[in-house]
Protein backbone atom coordinates (compact mmCIF):
# COMPACT_ATOMS: atom_id res chain seq x y z
CA UNK A 1 0.00 0.00 0.00
CA UNK A 2 1.37 2.95 -1.53
CA UNK A 3 2.03 5.68 2.42
CA UNK A 4 0.39 8.70 1.06
CA UNK A 5 -1.04 11.92 3.61
CA UNK A 6 -4.71 11.23 3.06
CA UNK A 7 -5.43 15.44 3.66
CA UNK A 8 -2.34 15.87 1.44
CA UNK A 9 -3.53 13.88 -1.32
CA UNK A 10 -7.50 15.00 -1.10
CA UNK A 11 -6.02 18.26 -1.52
CA UNK A 12 -4.38 17.51 -4.75
CA UNK A 13 -7.89 15.76 -5.65
CA UNK A 14 -9.47 18.94 -5.15
CA UNK A 15 -7.01 21.31 -7.78
CA UNK A 16 -8.99 19.73 -10.24
CA UNK A 17 -11.88 22.13 -10.92
CA UNK A 18 -15.47 20.49 -11.37
CA UNK A 19 -18.99 21.15 -11.42
CA UNK A 20 -21.10 20.60 -8.07
CA UNK A 21 -24.04 18.25 -8.12
CA UNK A 22 -26.68 17.16 -5.77
CA UNK A 23 -27.70 13.05 -6.24
CA UNK A 24 -30.93 12.08 -4.88
CA UNK A 25 -32.61 8.78 -4.23
CA UNK A 26 -35.25 7.36 -2.29
CA UNK A 27 -35.16 4.37 0.74
CA UNK A 28 -37.23 1.42 0.60
CA UNK A 29 -39.61 3.11 2.27
CA UNK A 30 -40.11 5.90 0.47
CA UNK A 31 -37.73 8.29 2.08
CA UNK A 32 -36.48 11.09 0.08
CA UNK A 33 -32.21 11.27 0.70
CA UNK A 34 -29.45 13.40 -1.25
CA UNK A 35 -25.83 14.36 -1.13
CA UNK A 36 -23.69 16.87 -2.32
CA UNK A 37 -21.06 15.37 -4.75
CA UNK A 38 -18.15 16.53 -7.27
CA UNK A 39 -17.47 12.94 -8.51
CA UNK A 40 -19.57 13.13 -11.50
CA UNK A 41 -19.15 12.20 -14.85
CA UNK A 42 -20.71 11.99 -18.40
CA UNK A 43 -19.70 8.18 -19.62
CA UNK A 44 -21.36 7.49 -22.92
CA UNK A 45 -23.89 8.93 -25.76
CA UNK A 46 -24.80 5.77 -26.98
CA UNK A 47 -26.39 4.11 -24.47
CA UNK A 48 -26.57 7.22 -22.30
CA UNK A 49 -24.66 6.52 -18.96
CA UNK A 50 -23.48 8.55 -16.16
CA UNK A 51 -21.41 7.78 -13.06
CA UNK A 52 -21.53 9.18 -9.42
CA UNK A 53 -19.35 7.53 -6.46
CA UNK A 54 -21.23 8.22 -3.34
CA UNK A 55 -18.87 7.03 -0.45
CA UNK A 56 -19.38 4.78 2.24
CA UNK A 57 -19.37 7.05 5.24
CA UNK A 58 -22.62 8.28 3.63
CA UNK A 59 -25.47 7.69 6.36
CA UNK A 60 -27.74 6.92 2.88
CA UNK A 61 -25.33 4.76 1.60
CA UNK A 62 -26.40 1.77 1.07
CA UNK A 63 -29.64 3.04 0.15
CA UNK A 64 -28.31 4.76 -3.18
CA UNK A 65 -26.12 1.07 -3.65
CA UNK A 66 -28.89 -0.72 -4.25
CA UNK A 67 -31.64 2.15 -5.10
CA UNK A 68 -33.29 1.26 -9.28
CA UNK A 69 -33.23 4.77 -9.54
CA UNK A 70 -31.40 7.91 -8.61
CA UNK A 71 -31.09 11.65 -9.69
CA UNK A 72 -28.61 13.99 -10.56
CA UNK A 73 -28.84 17.68 -10.52
CA UNK A 74 -26.21 19.97 -11.60
CA UNK A 75 -26.39 23.44 -9.40
CA UNK A 76 -26.66 26.92 -11.05
CA UNK A 77 -24.42 29.91 -10.37
CA UNK A 78 -25.69 30.95 -7.01
CA UNK A 79 -27.24 27.40 -5.56
CA UNK A 80 -24.28 27.40 -3.13
CA UNK A 81 -26.71 27.26 0.02
CA UNK A 82 -28.43 24.63 -1.96
CA UNK A 83 -24.66 22.65 -2.32
CA UNK A 84 -24.19 23.47 1.76
CA UNK A 85 -27.52 21.93 2.94
CA UNK A 86 -26.89 18.37 1.35
CA UNK A 87 -23.37 18.45 1.98
CA UNK A 88 -23.30 19.03 5.66
CA UNK A 89 -27.51 19.52 7.06
CA UNK A 90 -28.41 17.34 9.33
CA UNK A 91 -32.35 17.64 9.08
CA UNK A 92 -34.97 17.11 6.44
CA UNK A 93 -32.83 18.52 3.83
CA UNK A 94 -35.21 18.39 1.49
CA UNK A 95 -37.76 20.64 3.56
CA UNK A 96 -35.02 23.64 3.04
CA UNK A 97 -34.53 23.46 -0.43
CA UNK A 98 -37.21 24.11 -3.17
CA UNK A 99 -37.32 20.41 -5.42
CA UNK A 100 -39.41 18.62 -7.84
CA UNK A 101 -40.45 15.29 -8.57
CA UNK A 102 -39.05 13.48 -11.41
CA UNK A 103 -40.91 10.32 -13.54
CA UNK A 104 -40.21 7.19 -10.77
CA UNK A 105 -40.41 9.69 -8.09
CA UNK A 106 -37.30 10.68 -7.30
CA UNK A 107 -36.51 14.67 -5.75
CA UNK A 108 -34.29 16.54 -8.05
CA UNK A 109 -33.74 19.85 -7.44
CA UNK A 110 -35.54 23.27 -8.65
CA UNK A 111 -33.42 25.86 -10.48
CA UNK A 112 -30.40 23.42 -11.64
CA UNK A 113 -29.21 23.68 -14.73
CA UNK A 114 -29.40 20.28 -15.88
CA UNK A 115 -31.14 17.30 -14.40
CA UNK A 116 -30.74 13.65 -15.22
CA UNK A 117 -33.37 10.94 -14.28
CA UNK A 118 -31.22 7.78 -13.97
CA UNK A 119 -31.95 3.83 -13.67
CA UNK A 120 -28.79 1.83 -12.45
CA UNK A 121 -27.17 -0.08 -14.79
CA UNK A 122 -24.88 -0.97 -12.09
CA UNK A 123 -23.10 -0.51 -8.54
CA UNK A 124 -19.03 -1.10 -9.08
CA UNK A 125 -17.27 -1.28 -5.52
CA UNK A 126 -14.12 1.10 -5.40
CA UNK A 127 -12.86 1.42 -2.73
CA UNK A 128 -14.31 3.55 0.53
CA UNK A 129 -16.60 4.81 -2.79
CA UNK A 130 -18.45 2.95 -5.04
CA UNK A 131 -19.19 3.91 -8.55
CA UNK A 132 -22.68 4.37 -9.53
CA UNK A 133 -23.42 3.66 -12.77
CA UNK A 134 -27.00 5.15 -14.46
CA UNK A 135 -28.67 5.34 -17.66
CA UNK A 136 -30.48 8.44 -18.34
CA UNK A 137 -34.13 7.98 -19.16
CA UNK A 138 -34.68 11.18 -18.68
CA UNK A 139 -33.30 14.82 -18.48
CA UNK A 140 -33.77 18.70 -18.61
CA UNK A 141 -31.56 21.80 -19.24
CA UNK A 142 -31.53 25.26 -18.94
CA UNK A 143 -28.46 26.50 -20.84
CA UNK A 144 -27.27 28.83 -17.58
CA UNK A 145 -24.48 28.46 -15.94
CA UNK A 146 -23.04 25.56 -13.38
CA UNK A 147 -21.90 26.65 -9.99
CA UNK A 148 -18.35 25.79 -9.53
CA UNK A 149 -15.77 23.96 -7.18
CA UNK A 150 -12.19 23.65 -6.63
CA UNK A 151 -9.32 24.58 -4.47
CA UNK A 152 -11.78 24.26 -1.62
CA UNK A 153 -14.13 27.12 -2.50
CA UNK A 154 -16.72 27.94 -4.77
CA UNK A 155 -16.61 29.87 -7.93
CA UNK A 156 -19.01 31.50 -10.75
CA UNK A 157 -16.52 30.94 -13.78
CA UNK A 158 -19.19 33.75 -16.18
CA UNK A 159 -19.63 35.98 -13.59
CA UNK A 160 -16.25 36.28 -13.04
CA UNK A 161 -15.43 36.46 -16.35
CA UNK A 162 -17.92 39.26 -17.60
CA UNK A 163 -16.95 41.46 -14.95
CA UNK A 164 -13.33 41.14 -15.86
CA UNK A 165 -14.01 42.51 -18.80
CA UNK A 166 -14.31 46.38 -17.36
CA UNK A 167 -11.31 45.92 -15.59
CA UNK A 168 -9.24 47.85 -17.66
CA UNK A 169 -11.10 51.11 -17.14
CA UNK A 170 -11.02 50.51 -13.46
CA UNK A 171 -13.29 48.79 -11.33
CA UNK A 172 -14.23 49.08 -7.73
CA UNK A 173 -14.36 45.93 -6.21
CA UNK A 174 -15.89 45.09 -2.53
CA UNK A 175 -17.17 42.62 -0.23
CA UNK A 176 -20.30 41.91 1.96
CA UNK A 177 -19.29 40.46 4.43
CA UNK A 178 -21.53 37.98 7.18
CA UNK A 179 -19.89 37.95 10.53
CA UNK A 180 -21.75 36.79 13.94
CA UNK A 181 -22.01 40.17 14.60
CA UNK A 182 -23.97 41.42 11.71
CA UNK A 183 -22.65 42.60 8.31
CA UNK A 184 -19.37 44.43 8.28
CA UNK A 185 -19.63 47.97 6.16
CA UNK A 186 -17.37 51.24 6.05
CA UNK A 187 -18.26 54.45 7.81
CA UNK A 188 -17.62 56.85 5.31
CA UNK A 189 -18.48 60.79 5.65
CA UNK A 190 -20.39 60.49 3.03
CA UNK A 191 -22.93 57.26 4.56
CA UNK A 192 -21.67 53.66 4.89
CA UNK A 193 -20.63 51.03 1.97
CA UNK A 194 -19.14 47.27 1.88
CA UNK A 195 -15.77 47.48 2.61
CA UNK A 196 -14.22 48.01 -1.37
CA UNK A 197 -11.06 49.08 -3.68
CA UNK A 198 -10.54 50.40 -6.56
CA UNK A 199 -8.23 48.72 -8.90
CA UNK A 200 -6.80 49.16 -12.73
CA UNK A 201 -5.61 46.83 -14.95
CA UNK A 202 -6.06 43.13 -15.21
CA UNK A 203 -5.48 41.87 -11.90
CA UNK A 204 -7.08 38.96 -10.64
CA UNK A 205 -10.29 40.86 -8.47
CA UNK A 206 -10.44 38.65 -6.21
CA UNK A 207 -6.96 38.01 -4.95
CA UNK A 208 -6.81 41.95 -4.62
CA UNK A 209 -10.01 42.60 -2.78
CA UNK A 210 -8.28 39.59 -0.37
CA UNK A 211 -4.87 41.66 -0.12
CA UNK A 212 -6.96 45.32 0.23
CA UNK A 213 -9.46 43.44 3.21
CA UNK A 214 -6.10 41.37 4.89
CA UNK A 215 -4.47 45.41 4.71
CA UNK A 216 -7.69 46.20 6.74
CA UNK A 217 -7.17 43.27 9.41
CA UNK A 218 -10.49 41.04 7.64
CA UNK A 219 -10.09 37.59 7.02
CA UNK A 220 -12.52 36.61 4.56
CA UNK A 221 -13.93 33.96 2.77
CA UNK A 222 -14.30 35.46 -0.64
CA UNK A 223 -17.38 33.79 -2.58
CA UNK A 224 -20.13 33.88 -5.42
CA UNK A 225 -20.55 37.51 -7.42
CA UNK A 226 -23.74 39.24 -5.97
CA UNK A 227 -23.56 42.81 -8.01
CA UNK A 228 -21.87 43.94 -10.93
CA UNK A 229 -23.05 47.47 -12.40
CA UNK A 230 -21.70 50.14 -14.30
CA UNK A 231 -22.25 53.55 -11.93
CA UNK A 232 -22.62 56.09 -15.06
CA UNK A 233 -22.44 59.02 -12.56
CA UNK A 234 -19.15 57.90 -11.23
CA UNK A 235 -17.63 56.46 -14.81
CA UNK A 236 -17.25 53.47 -12.87
CA UNK A 237 -18.12 49.90 -12.85
CA UNK A 238 -18.66 48.18 -9.40
CA UNK A 239 -18.32 44.40 -8.59
CA UNK A 240 -19.87 42.96 -4.70
CA UNK A 241 -19.27 39.74 -3.70
CA UNK A 242 -20.75 37.79 -1.03
CA UNK A 243 -18.27 36.45 2.12
CA UNK A 244 -18.43 35.21 5.41
CA UNK A 245 -15.63 36.33 8.68
CA UNK A 246 -15.51 34.55 11.50
CA UNK A 247 -14.79 37.34 13.26
CA UNK A 248 -15.34 41.43 13.12
CA UNK A 249 -11.95 43.51 12.69
CA UNK A 250 -10.56 46.14 15.28
CA UNK A 251 -10.64 48.74 12.40
CA UNK A 252 -12.56 51.73 14.02
CA UNK A 253 -13.69 52.57 10.18
CA UNK A 254 -15.92 49.67 10.01
CA UNK A 255 -18.94 48.58 12.03
CA UNK A 256 -21.05 45.55 11.88
CA UNK A 257 -24.97 46.27 11.19
CA UNK A 258 -27.84 43.42 11.54
CA UNK A 259 -29.21 42.57 8.40
CA UNK A 260 -32.98 43.66 9.37
CA UNK A 261 -31.54 47.38 9.78
CA UNK A 262 -29.94 47.87 6.52
CA UNK A 263 -32.26 49.34 4.74
CA UNK A 264 -32.78 51.67 7.55
CA UNK A 265 -29.02 53.13 7.04
CA UNK A 266 -27.25 56.17 4.83
CA UNK A 267 -25.19 54.66 2.31
CA UNK A 268 -23.17 56.65 0.02
CA UNK A 269 -24.60 55.76 -3.45
CA UNK A 270 -27.89 55.07 -4.40
CA UNK A 271 -27.17 51.94 -6.71
CA UNK A 272 -25.41 50.71 -2.84
CA UNK A 273 -28.65 51.53 -1.21
CA UNK A 274 -30.45 49.35 -3.58
CA UNK A 275 -27.91 46.14 -3.33
CA UNK A 276 -27.77 46.03 0.27
CA UNK A 277 -31.87 46.69 0.92
CA UNK A 278 -31.65 43.34 -1.83
CA UNK A 279 -29.54 41.60 0.26
CA UNK A 280 -31.31 42.26 3.53
CA UNK A 281 -34.52 40.71 2.04
CA UNK A 282 -32.72 37.95 0.35
CA UNK A 283 -30.55 37.17 3.16
CA UNK A 284 -34.01 36.18 5.40
CA UNK A 285 -34.66 32.70 3.07
CA UNK A 286 -30.75 32.56 2.37
CA UNK A 287 -31.99 33.14 -1.61
CA UNK A 288 -29.25 35.41 -3.20
CA UNK A 289 -29.97 36.39 -6.85
CA UNK A 290 -27.52 37.75 -8.84
CA UNK A 291 -27.64 41.65 -10.21
CA UNK A 292 -26.58 42.95 -13.50
CA UNK A 293 -26.75 46.47 -14.84
CA UNK A 294 -26.58 50.14 -14.25
CA UNK A 295 -27.18 52.15 -11.29
CA UNK A 296 -30.35 52.66 -12.18
CA UNK A 297 -32.00 49.34 -13.99
CA UNK A 298 -31.03 46.29 -14.86
CA UNK A 299 -31.70 42.28 -13.89
CA UNK A 300 -31.69 39.87 -10.94
CA UNK A 301 -31.16 36.23 -12.02
CA UNK A 302 -32.62 33.69 -9.78
CA UNK A 303 -30.24 30.84 -7.85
Amino acid sequence: MTDFNPRDLRNAFGSFLTGVTVITARTPEGQPVGFTANSFASVSLDPPLLLVCPGKSLSSFETFRAASHFAVSVLAEGQEDVSNTFAGFKGDRFARVAHDIDLHDVPVIRGAVARFSCATQQAIPAGDHCILLGRVVAFDHDGSAGLGYGGGRYFSLGLERATGESAERGAVVGAIIETEAGILLEQTADGLRPPQITMQGRTNQLEALAAGLAQRGISADLNRVYSAFDDHRLGTHHTYVLATATARTADTGLRCVAPDDLPVQRYTTPAITTMMARFALETRGRAFTLYLGDEVAGETHNA
